[in-house]
């Protein structure tokens, strides 16, 4: 799919990213092989790769380019990235072109021979997936039985060698009950990091498979409280309306320790750093397996293809991405909304059910100030 022609709002001026600023984060989706099926995989991940995933030179290529952009974080993602031959070739030329490389496997695949090899790497952590406390309802998700032990193992395998790693867990009906205790899972396993996602309804994931708005919102003010006594960083992904409800809450709770933003003595480019709360095309994009640059995985309009065009061309001219930089264009009640700057709602759950990514977030109870005053 490709990206339509933006339209500017009467008074408001397309903006391009200032000149040499990047991305501060890059996913690319190194394969769509995966060895599981999850049921809400954004991917559509299959058994094995497709014969046009950009080859080890065309990643080097794009890894160099991201170099001379600001060294982003580099996140490998997939399907399943260790079913990639080069994946730690491409991972240590990462390192050694000065990006800080992320690798987000299932789990399943990694063994002590495997964290030796993604250290040697360079890689510093890893993401893995756990959407169930108990190997039951992970396995039930993921679509594989024993693949909660599997990825257990492979976590072991992490601790014993020194090798980071955070949790990631999607909200979704099936799992929104057992959060709190996926969370003490992550703290019993030695996790850094415990990353909550917003389930966009994109690939597999079924609208059906959503919480509805008002248990979305609930779920939010309940990882709020989670992170005040949480030992781990917590951070919500594809719920950016999470920042608004951090500002409400820390505003009655005056005094209380922010333990929802960066750790004492955290790096600067930590992962876990909470900033505003949709990143999409500002501050964060996605290269599929292919080449095409989206502004997140969830998104599937295509601002260009790094086959055709410089990654910086595409990134920092592009009128997709030029257009989500320019809050003056987003419409509805995320147009009108005080918290507009510090969330922006979600740009690819608008596109995926309204059509326009440009409008107010679907998920969204919270009425604006100038709203309710009108209304009232």
């Amino acid at each position: 799919m490709v990206e339509r022609d933006v339209k500017q709002k009467k008074g408001g001026a397309l903006r391009p990213s200032p000149e040499g600023r990047g991305p501060h984060i890059v996913a690319w989706e190194s394969t769509v092989a995966c060895n599981l099926a999850c049921v809400h995989c954004r991917a559509s991940a299959q058994t094995g790769p497709e014969p046009d995933e950009l080859t080890t030179q065309e990643v080097k290529g794009l890894i160099d380019q991201l170099a001379d952009l600001g060294r982003p974080i580099f996140v490998i993602s997939g399907g399943e990235p260790l079913m990639r031959p080069d994946i730690f070739e491409v991972a240590a030329y990462g390192t050694r072109r000065g990006l800080r490389v992320a690798l987000s496997p299932n789990g399943t695949l990694v063994t002590p021979e495997v964290v030796g090899k993604i250290k040697d790497a360079g890689v510093m952590r890893i993401s893995v997936s756990i959407d169930g406390s108990v190997a039951e309802r992970h396995d039930a998700i993921r679509g594989v039985p024993g693949c909660f032990d599997a990825a257990m193992a492979g976590l072991a395998a992490c601790r014993s060698q020194g090798l980071g790693f955070q949790l990631n867990t999607t909200v979704m009906r099936q799992t929104r009950d057992d959060l709190p205790a996926v969370r003490d899972l992550a703290v019993r396993v030695g996790a850094e990091a415990w990353h909550v996602f917003m389930l966009v309804p994109t690939g597999r994931g079924k609208i059906d498979d959503e919480v509805s708005p008002q248990e979305y919102e609930e779920t939010l003010h309940e990882i709020y409280q989670m992170s005040k006594d949480s030992p781990i960083p917590i951070r919500v992904t594809c719920g950016p309306h999470f920042m608004r409800v951090v500002a409400q809450a820390r505003r009655k709770d005056r005094g209380q320790p922010n333990l929802v933003g960066p750790r004492k003595g955290s790096h600067p480019g930590s992962l876990d750093r909470t900033t505003r709360g949709c990143l999409a095309g500002d501050g964060y994009c996605f290269i599929s397996y292919r080449g095409d640059v989206t502004p997140c995985g969830y998104f599937p309009l295509v601002a260009g293809n790094v086959r055709k065009r410089p990654f910086k061309e595409i990134y920092l001219g592009s009128p997709l991405f030029r257009s989500l930089r320019d809050l003056s264009h987003y419409e509805g009640k995320c147009g009108a909304c005080e918290f507009l700057r510090v969330c922006g709602g979600c740009r690819a759950r608008a596109y995926s059910l309204t059509g326009n990514y440009l409008s107010e977030e679907p998920y969204c109870v919270y009425q604006p100030r100038a709203r309710a005053g009108a209304k009232a």
